[in-house]
């Protein structure tokens, strides 16, 4: 029998320990650990990351990226990349004949070892990309669907929890990285 912690507990005790985490985690964190756990799962198998943002959260994908790869931070750099630079002609793809020929180019590329973060609007160009992907890891603003971590556009804390969601994440993944806990 393993003494590490299932990926259920390691989270409850970052979430509760990190003073810059707030109580709304916890309460949420049955929503968080099943898609989180997903991404997490691929990332370490070699998948590639293509973050994509609404306009209005551009910041948060190039926080991310750079935050992700940080020189300085000790474990291996992981493929992450922002899909508007990669792309950017994004916000014209909206049949569906063009976004299949835009993931047959990324099958090209990348094969199918990827998957898009999509961080955004419910209502914008890029949630039909991110939504065309059966396998996107989704932080859509006010739509309850089911494998979407959902926040409301209208909190005032909105910009303060992306960053704490992200903290969370980037420390799960260094955690899933170096097998700090069971990650099913």
């Amino acid at each position: 029998m393993s003494d590490k912690l299932s990926f259920d507990q390691w989270t409850l005790q970052q979430i509760r320990y990190d003073k810059s985490m707030m109580s709304w985690l916890e309460e949420r964190r049955y929503e968080w650990l099943p898609l989180v756990a997903d991404a997490l799962n691929r990332i370490v198998s070699g998948h590639s990351v293509l973050i994509l943002t609404d306009d209005e959260r551009d910041w948060f994908g190039q926080y991310a990226v750079t935050s992700l790869n940080y020189s300085l931070k000790n474990r291996p750099f992981i493929p992450i990349y922002e899909l508007k630079k990669v792309a950017p002609y994004l916000v014209r793809l909206q049949s569906k004949e063009e976004i299949e020929l835009f993931f047959d180019t990324l099958e090209l590329s990348y094969g199918t070892r990827y998957f898009i973060w999509y961080i955004g609007g419910a209502n914008t160009p890029y949630v039909k990309l991110a939504k065309s992907k059966h396998d996107s890891f989704l932080w859509i603003l006010d739509e309850n669907m089911q494998n979407n971590f959902t926040l409301n556009s209208f909190d005032d804390l909105l910009d303060i929890k992306l960053l704490q969601l992200f903290r969370l994440f980037e420390k799960s993944l260094e955690g899933a990285i170096f097998g700090e806990f069971l990650l099913e």
